[in-house]
């Protein structure tokens, strides 16, 4: 992972965090561009990117979004006024890795660096939905099924996932 950054996104990376959503999701899965926007200029501090120092882009990304809450709700996605940032409970609203950054561990990197630094910052649990093809990946990374959401976002049927933090600082 030495060939990487990581940090938090920047306002002028917009456009390229919207080329990769598109990229890594399907269009009825996929972040608008107006949603990506609204995400970027609300709530940058809850991006983490992967940038390629050598080719000088954003490899991929994971970001997400503080609230009180403890469920997911499809709403997350798109309204990012939902956002609190004091919130002990993070909502992980996108893992995006390019294809030719696959197979590498840099998906399961981001995200253990993301939970290592929303732990130091206070956070007592991270959820996600995914597909039922990606639960044996995010369970290897720590998360636990909790069966299926109530989130149908994109017409799909997700499933809760859940990562309680134990080292909150």
């Amino acid at each position: 992972m030495d060939k990487y950054i990581f940090r938090t996104i920047r306002q002028e990376e917009t456009e390229q965090a919207i080329l990769i959503e598109k990229i890594c999701f399907p269009p009825n899965e996929a972040c608008t561009e107006d949603m990506m926007r609204s995400r970027i200029v609300k709530v940058s501090d809850l991006f983490l990117v992967a940038e390629d120092t050598d080719m000088g882009k954003i490899a991929g990304f994971l970001t997400g979004l503080s609230t009180n809450e403890t469920s997911f709700r499809d709403e997350f996605f798109w309204d990012a006024d939902l956002y609190d940032p004091d919130g002990r409970n993070l909502m992980v609203l996108g893992l995006n890795v390019l294809p030719e950054y696959r197979g590498q561990g840099l998906a399961r990197e981001l995200v253990q660096r993301y939970l290592r630094r929303e732990g130091e910052r206070g956070r007592q649990v991270v959820l996600l939905t995914c597909l039922p093809d990606k639960i044996k990946m995010y369970e290897k990374m720590g998360f636990h099924d909790q069966g299926l959401s109530k989130s149908i976002w994109g017409g799909e049927r997700w499933h809760e996932m859940s990562y309680p933090i134990t080292n909150n600082g």
